[in-house]
């Protein structure tokens, strides 16, 4: 009797197209449950969870921006922006400024204590990725990333989420 390996019996069924192991939803599925409970316990200190980090990554890696232009490119509700912001400016990891050129907007600005804490959040994030991808040989992850981003920036350009909010409200069958 021979041995084969979990690989080689997923292969065997996924070619007979009798597991669920070969349906595309429910790999996505349980690949993103256990990202995102990795991921949410790497940034459980930061105030807003993952879109706290979101934010502060953005503020450090694209400099400052204006409050409204940040809710949009993250698709955030601008009221639960506002509101986001003042967990994190407590937090002491971004700042509020006047923007020079429109004396009634504000740039998002990280501090330096939010440069510190974005280092140690994506150290944070590393391991998670790590242990998620933990199955994967080192060139197959950066294939695997690589292929990944692509096919989400096309589906996001096909149907790009604007606003959160709305989308929860449209899966919300209570809402008509």
């Amino acid at each position: 009797m021979t041995s084969s390996s979990p690989e080689s019996d997923l292969r065997t069924r996924q070619a007979r197209g009798t597991s669920v192991e070969a349906d595309l939803g429910w790999a996505l599925g349980v690949v993103f449950r256990r990202y995102a409970k990795r991921s949410g316990e790497a940034l459980a200190d930061v105030p807003g969870g993952p879109r706290g980090y979101q934010v502060l990554a953005t503020a450090v890696g694209s400099g400052p921006k204006r409050q409204l232009d940040l809710a949009a490119q993250l698709g955030v509700d601008r009221t639960v922006m506002t509101y986001l912001l003042d967990d994190l400016e407590k937090a002491g990891v971004v700042e509020r400024q006047p923007d020079p050129t429109d004396r009634r907007a504000r740039l998002i600005v990280a501090t330096e204590q939010g440069k510190e804490t974005l280092c140690d959040l994506e150290s944070r994030l590393g391991e998670a990725e790590e242990e998620v991808l933990g199955s994967l040989e080192d060139g197959e992850r950066m294939i695997f990333r690589t292929l990944l981003q692509r096919v989400a920036v096309k589906a996001d350009a096909i149907d790009p989420l604007h606003n959160a909010c709305t989308l929860a409200e449209a899966d919300d069958p209570t809402q008509t």
